[in-house]
């Protein structure tokens, strides 16, 4: 007797793909799709169970019904020139009215009855291209984070700061902890120092917050 053909459609249906750096867990989904009026139930299986995590390895589809699986990946040290052979294995099966025990069903059924389909795992790094323009994106978000601080300021095409109104500001170097110009012998004095500093060091706070933020993810990345 011949098998049944599989009734559950997956996605994807051929090849499921792993994105490196494979440093850490690196994770991909399959959809499982129940097109059928019927429940199924359904078991994932690797060639490979030390190198992956699949959660959940089995379960039911509804009638009509989707159910996600996760495949994580282990990290380990990639060699782009090995070409992996791991491969998924997707079981299924119809489930009878009015059984609740899948686990018996599974030891009682024949393997005429048990529906297969067969996936590659594809593994491959993240293109230069890719890291490029992450790396783009990342230095775009940190300048905005910079310069998009409240100020009021923008780059002129000269590289000085130029006001809302587009006057000129002059620009010299200055300590972020030098006192501003401001009288500071009397309590009001004191009240606009501190007032006047406020947002500087607020600024710096941001500023270094941005950039280690930024460190992190370019750490990742590579």
């Amino acid at each position: 007797m011949s098998k049944l053909v599989q009734v559950i459609i997956l996605d994807p249906p051929f090849d499921l793909r792993f994105i490196g750096p494979f440093t850490d867990v690196v994770a991909s989904n399959l959809i499982l799709t129940n097109p059928s009026d019927r429940r199924v139930c359904f078991k994932v299986k690797t060639t490979a169970p030390h190198r992956y995590f699949v959660r959940p390895n089995n379960g039911v589809i509804d009638a009509g019904g989707t159910f996600n699986v996760s495949v994580m990946l282990k990290h380990f040290d990639y060699d782009p020139n090995l070409k992996t052979k791991h491969k998924l294995m997707v079981q299924t099966i119809f489930v009878p009215p009015n059984v609740s025990d899948i686990d018996a069903l599974w030891k009682d059924s024949n393997s005429n009855d048990i529906m297969i389909s067969k996936l590659r795992c594809v593994l491959e790094e993240q293109s230069e291209n890719d890291l490029e323009e992450t790396q783009s994106s990342l230095s775009d978000v940190l300048c905005a984070g910079l310069f998009n601080s409240g100020l009021g300021t923008s780059l002129s095409p000269t590289g000085g700061l130029r006001d809302e109104d587009g006057a000129g500001i002059g620009i010299r170097k200055v300590s972020w902890l030098e006192p501003m110009a401001t009288n500071t012998t009397s309590p009001r004095g004191r009240e606009a120092t501190t007032a006047n500093r406020r947002p500087y060091l607020l600024f710096v706070i941001a500023a270094i917050f941005i950039g280690f933020i930024g460190f992190l993810l370019v750490k990742f990345i590579l």
